[in-house]
């Protein structure tokens, strides 16, 4: 399975999302052989670098800054291989697959709706101006990440 995270930029949600499932998946011998490939994309916005704020939370979560630095945002138009190469296109709200380009929204699925069946839109920390508050929204998204991971590991 090639899973492919969206938000609208490619810098707080997506990557977030990219880095611990990524970390989640190599951990595990079960879900390494299942998931091959993780990656993230931007589908409204194209952007430099990732917000400093993802920063502090990735290294909260105890990845390598160079690592983190290291990241650079793709978006739809200029990475189009990775909506390609992916078979499922998980974003974190609705709208996010209204801006997907129309022949990959068949592989479009909301994050809650993967995990829960249920859409519940993840909302984006971008403008958050507390920490804590943006350390909500990745507690979330790790959440689900999680239960994802042991619904697939279910499933094997």
């Amino acid at each position: 399975m090639k899973i492919l995270f969206v938000c609208s930029s490619n810098i707080c949600r997506s990557p977030y999302c990219e880095y611990v499932f990524k970390r989640m998946v190599q951990s595990d011998p079960k879900l390494a052989q299942k998931v091959t490939w993780i990656r993230s994309a931007a589908v409204f916005n194209k952007s430099s670098k990732i917000h400093p704020k993802a920063k502090l939370a990735l290294l909260r979560e105890g990845f390598d800054e160079a690592y983190i630095d290291s990241h650079k945002p793709a978006f739809k138009w200029t990475d189009k291989d990775l909506f390609e190469t992916a078979d499922v296109i998980v974003g974190m709200t609705r709208t996010n697959k209204l801006v997907t380009p129309c022949k990959y929204r068949k592989k479009f699925i909301t994050l809650s709706e993967l995990v829960d069946g249920e859409y519940k839109a993840v909302p984006d920390p971008f403008l958050e101006r507390d920490i804590n508050k943006y350390y909500a929204v990745m507690d979330i998204l790790k959440d689900y990440l999680e239960r994802y991971c042991q619904k697939l590991i279910a499933q094997s």
